[in-house]
């Protein structure tokens, strides 16, 4: 298997759904903007999001495939079918109980994660409603986690990377043509969120019959598998989700600052998601699956050698996003954002917890290509220990910048960013540290060589881009394709610059081109 020819299948899947994510964000602004409505949405949406990320995504993925590798590895197709099923069953019983609780206890869940809205309860009482409509999406979303999980280790990677198409889809024909039929149009995005968790969990049914891992209804707490995973999970659902903490945290904090901070952390948080998905995610899919294989064979050697190859390829695209999404932060936002609802006020504002998030995106990746090094070990406890002295050192980083920027009359919520990446720098810096200290990690020759190269490539890159965009008041005030066009040349004067210099320097493609034996 070719794993850059991997990766490309799934970034380019990835990227149709960014792209579709992108239209919705667009739409979301221009028709909602940071109004309270938008706020409250928001909030219910983020509740179940982040139960996702932290427990199906992450805890269980990270707890759920090395030993299920293990078994396809190990055992035959029955013991591993029997393993499926018993996991499957377990988590479909642990899953509706948490539904309900969301359903039932969601105005507590909304005290709980946004208490600056107790104060106007009509913004309150909305985001309780929403937040029922959204709760069962928790449940259909896991599951699909759990098949993209089965599907990936037998190398359809495909499948799941297409899901998210599906809810994208389910929001933009949403505002599109069903908002009018909704006395509270906002109610009707909650809605889409639930239709667009069943949808994706019966895209994937076909595929798991073809390989006949289609779980069945099988309840045992004997399964010695069973009891694995579940004692991975325990530390993993803290481990791998740290930065899914520290937005909550941030929510909290948010929720009391001005009219407005929700939404703008959220819009610049949906741009960071953009390079997240296209190589963050799609790399750690690869990298967990290759990464259990070696482990299950005691490959030690290619073990360290893909770890190499992702960590460079990571360095070699994640940088140049960064750098971007920092410089041009106002053309983007200005371009696909502003109008309707969303004003050139919400694009400098967006601007400011942007460029606080950008500052930490190689760090927020990094950990997405670390942290599997250790869960394919079946090593939980380390990343759950670095995980813990991040949360503490990005709240105390909280602190001092809301702070600060508040003495300084400057928005506060823009620290709340800042904290966030910073935080997933200190935790991507131990995960290596402790690699390469425990041996685990052994770099390859070249890496002075080219860090050096990358440097240069960038500040050629910045250079374009700081005197090619103008200034920040031209993109406020021009309008409609003139700034699309505008963005368009410089995004792509951008991209030839970067690439151009690399090649100069000596990157070829095939350099980055690796076969997996499995």
């Amino acid at each position: 298997m070719n794993l850059l020819k991997t990766l490309a299948s799934i970034s380019s899947l990835t990227l149709l759904s960014r792209i579709l994510g992108f239209i919705r964000e667009i739409l979301m602004a221009r028709i909602f903007g940071t109004s309270m409505a938008n706020d409250a949405f928001v909030i219910a949406y983020r509740l179940p999001n982040l139960l996702r990320r932290m427990f199906a995504e992450g805890a269980f993925s990270q707890a759920f495939v090395p030993i299920f590798s293990e078994y396809k590895s190990r055992h035959g197709h029955d013991e591993t079918k029997l393993l499926v099923d018993h996991v499957s069953t377990l988590l479909a019983i642990i899953l509706f109980v948490v539904t309900l609780i969301g359903i039932v206890a969601a105005p507590i869940l909304v005290y709980a994660t946004a208490p600056g809205f107790v104060a106007n309860t009509e913004k309150f009482n909305l985001t309780v409603e929403l937040l029922r409509i959204t709760s069962p999406y928790i449940f259909f979303i896991s599951l699909v986690s759990v098949s993209a999980g089965i599907l990936n280790t037998y190398n359809k990677y495909w499948v799941a990377a297409f899901a998210p198409v599906l809810l994208n889809l389910c929001f933009i024909v949403t505002m599109l043509w069903l908002l009018p039929y909704f006395s509270r149009p906002i109610v009707a995005l909650a809605w889409a969120v639930f239709v667009a968790g069943f949808i994706q969990l019966a895209f994937q049914v076909p595929f798991l019959m073809k390989i006949g891992m289609l779980p069945r209804w099988r309840f045992s707490m004997k399964d010695e598998g069973v009891w694995r995973v579940l004692k991975q999970m325990g530390p993993a659902v803290f481990g791998v989700s740290i930065s899914q903490i520290s937005l909550l945290i941030n929510t909290v904090f948010a929720s009391f600052m001005a009219a407005g901070s929700v939404s703008w952390l959220f819009y610049a948080d949906r741009l960071m998601e953009m390079p997240a998905g296209l190589l963050g995610v799609a790399i750690s899919t690869i990298l967990l699956t290759s990464l259990s294989r070696y482990h299950a064979e005691k490959n030690t050697v290619e073990y360290s050698k893909i770890l190499d190859w992702g960590l460079r390829l990571t360095m070699l695209l994640t940088l140049p996003a960064a750098l971007s999404l920092g410089l041009i932060a106002v053309p983007i936002l200005a371009t696909f954002f502003q109008g309707g609802m969303f004003s050139p006020h919400d694009v400098l504002m967006t601007r400011n917890a942007l460029v606080g998030y950008s500052v930490g995106l190689i760090g927020m990746l990094m950990v997405k290509i670390l942290a599997p090094a250790f869960y394919a070990r079946q090593d939980i406890r380390t990343p759950v220990k670095i995980g813990i002295i991040t949360l503490l050192a990005t709240q105390a980083m909280n602190l001092v910048f809301i702070s600060w920027l508040k003495y300084a009359g400057l928005p506060q919520h823009a620290g709340l960013a800042l904290a966030i990446g910073l935080g997933a720098c200190i935790n991507s810096a131990v995960l290596f540290y402790l690699l390469r200290k425990r041996n685990i990690f052994q770099p390859e020759p070249g890496w002075l060589m080219f860090v050096a190269k990358i440097s240069v490539a960038l500040l050629a890159l910045g250079l374009v881009l700081w005197f090619g965009m103008g200034t920040e008041s031209h993109w406020l005030t021009t309008h409609g394709w003139a700034r699309i066009l505008n963005l368009s040349w410089l995004v792509a004067l951008g991209v030839i610059v970067y690439f151009a210099v690399l090649g100069v320097l000596g990157f070829r493609l095939k350099d980055f081109s690796r076969r997996s034996a499995y």
